[in-house]
Parts: C-alpha cells; sequence; structure tokens
C-alpha cells in the first residue's frame, strides 16, 4: 500500500502555523511529512519562507509518531555539507528516529543569497556528490579533513550523533541525479511520476529502496476557488525542472508564467471537493512504482480544511489503490 503523506510547505505559511498544522495532519492519521528548505518562496503571493531547520525542531518537539524529511535540503552552496551533517544529526536525535535526510542539487531562488554564484547543472551534480560524500563521513563519528573539488573541511566531528543514523534520500530529475541516487541514497525523491526515473534509480543501484513522490493540490469545496488559488500560488510548478531551477526571484517566477491560464493549472492539479480527481492525480505515481505520496495543499490558510476532509474522505480512498 502506498504511503500518504503531508507537505509542510514552508513558502505559503508561517512558522506556528506549519507546526500547528502538522500536529493536526498527524493526529488525522498521515502516514509521513516532508518540509519544504527556503529562503524565498516561488511568488509573491505565497507570501512566507521561515527556516526548514527550526520548523523542524520544533515539530519534532510538538509530534510523536509522523515521519520528519526534508523535501529537499541543498547541501551546497546557502548550506555547507559539514553543517547540513550536524543538523541532521541533530534532528534524528530530537525526533528519536524519525527524520530522513532528503537532499538534492538545489535551485537559484534560494542558494542566490549567499553571493556565491549559481553554478551549471553538470557541477551541481558534482557537487552534490562530493557533499553526500562528506555527510556520510561525518556520520561515523569520526575526525573528518577532506580536501575536494569544492569543499574544504577541517577537523570536523560531529559530537552528537543518534545510533540510527538518519536516512539519506537523494532527488533526482535526470540521468546522472538517478546515477547518484543509485550509488549514494537510501531513497529516491521525484516530484514527477516518472517510471524511467525510477528505472534508472534501480539499475544504478537502488532496487528495493523507498521511493517518494510529491503531488500538489488544491481542496475546496467551492472549485472555482481551487483553481483560482491554485492558479495565484502554484502556477510556476508548470515550468519543469530546468527552468525552476534558474529562475533566480519571485519577480523571475511570475514572469515566465504571465501566460500561464487557470484552465492550464486545473489540468495538472486536482482541485476542489472530488475524491476520484485527487484519486487520479495520485494512481500515475503509485503506476509508476512510487511508494510514497506526499500530497502538498496549496494555500497556507487552507490546510485545517484539507486535513479535516482528507481524514475523513481522501485517506480512507487513497488506501484502496
Amino acid at each position: 500500500m502506498v504511503q500518504i503523506g503531508y507537505t509542510m510547505m514552508t513558502e505559503q505559511a508561517g512558522p506556528r502555523a506549519l507546526v500547528d498544522d502538522l500536529v493536526a495532519a498527524e493526529r488525522a492519521g498521515f502516514d509521513f511529512s516532508v518540509t519544504s528548505d527556503h529562503y524565498f518562496p516561488w511568488l509573491d503571493s505565497q507570501g512566507h519562507s521561515p527556516y526548514a531547520w527550526s520548523v523542524l525542531g520544533a515539530a519534532a518537539q510538538a509530534t510523536s509518531r509522523i515521519p520528519l524529511m526534508t523535501y529537499v535540503t541543498c547541501p551546497t552552496v546557502r548550506y555547507h555539507p559539514a553543517v547540513v551533517a550536524q543538523k541532521a544529526a541533530t534532528m534524528q536525535l530530537l525526533s528519536e528516529g524519525r527524520f530522513r535526510l532528503g537532499l538534492g542539487s538545489g535551485e537559484n531562488l534560494n542558494e542566490h543569497v549567499v553571493g556565491a554564484g549559481w553554478p551549471a547543472p553538470q557541477v551541481r551534480i558534482d557537487m552534490l556528490e562530493e557533499a553526500v560524500g562528506i555527510i556520510r563521513a561525518l556520520f561515523t563519528g569520526d575526525n573528518v579533513n577532506h580536501q575536494g573539488d569544492h569543499f574544504d573541511v577541517s577537523n570536523a566531528r560531529l559530537w552528537d550523533l543518534p545510533d540510527d543514523l538518519p536516512p539519506i534520500g537523494i532527488a533526482v530529475s535526470g540521468g546522472r541525479s538517478c546515477a547518484l541516487a543509485g550509488r549514494l541514497a537510501d531513497l529516491v525523491i521525484a516530484t514527477e511520476p516518472k517510471a524511467e526515473l525510477l528505472s534508472s534509480f534501480d539499475e544504478h543501484g537502488g532496487r528495493g529502496k523507498p521511493r517518494v513522490g510529491q503531488l500538489p493540490v488544491c481542496y475546496d469545496t467551492d472549485k472555482d476557488a481551487a483553481v483560482a488559488r491554485a492558479h495565484d500560488q502554484f502556477r510556476w510548478s508548470v515550468g519543469g525542472w530546468p527552468v525552476n531551477s534558474e529562475l533566480p526571484g519571485p519577480s523571475g517566477f511570475a514572469g515566465a508564467t504571465q501566460f500561464v491560464t487557470p484552465e492550464d493549472i486545473a489540468r495538472q492539479i486536482p482541485c476542489g471537493d472530488d475524491v476520484d480527481d485527487f484519486v487520479e492525480a495520485v494512481r500515475p505515481f503509485v503506476d509508476a512504482g512510487f511508494t510514497e505520496v506526499a500530497l502538498v495543499q496549496v494555500g497556507g490558510d487552507q490546510q485545517r480544511p484539507f486535513i479535516e476532509w482528507a481524514e475523513k474522505k481522501l485517506l480512507p480512498a487513497l488506501r484502496e489503490l
């Protein structure tokens, strides 16, 4: 049975609301949770972007059962991998073993803020591979010294390590990232239900490992209101990874999506309150071989109605997939 997750989307709600909503999602019966890790929202209309790791620490204390996961953290530009390793180990201790570290090559949207420039895609994959190696080395508890192509580490050691290390997931979108994930990850992450991504992951060593997808949805008893909200806040998602990883700010995403219509969005994101529409949107992930699918309810102020509806109607229907 596919597991259904809840997304704390930091781009659309403040830190206290994110934690409060996760508590409600745990109570409603969601199987796991994921958290975005942004410095900027995609569009100004989303209106938020608190520090994900503080939110995760609070969430670990406010909940008791639901697993937590970054979806995803970029450990190469804004964060040094040695710092990411420390944060992940601490989160695993705070959550008592409920944390998974999801990693990816990042987006210019968030990484440009430290003024280090934005590398080419091929370089970003190389940086990610080196970063994962550093994190794995620090997870051993040994002193780590490293002089690499992209990172230096000088006499670093993690003093607080959990007995069960956090599993590492790697986000994939093409052949190189699938090969990297197959070799180095404990699970794979993708935002599109493409079976070929999972096949490539399997070919490079990923067979039998969890595979986590994510799907935006927009619940509302008024379907027109749902479509309008999804268009206002989530039209950035139609650009695809090659575009979304490169644009430097919300104004760029607004300009790039100025001709996207509400009808375009309604074809990609299930909107309204028809359970069958939502189930059919999840089905491609299940058919492709994903073992987990995290739902993103569009609209920071619309989480509670969605969670209540999901508990009563959507989750039971999805359990039958």
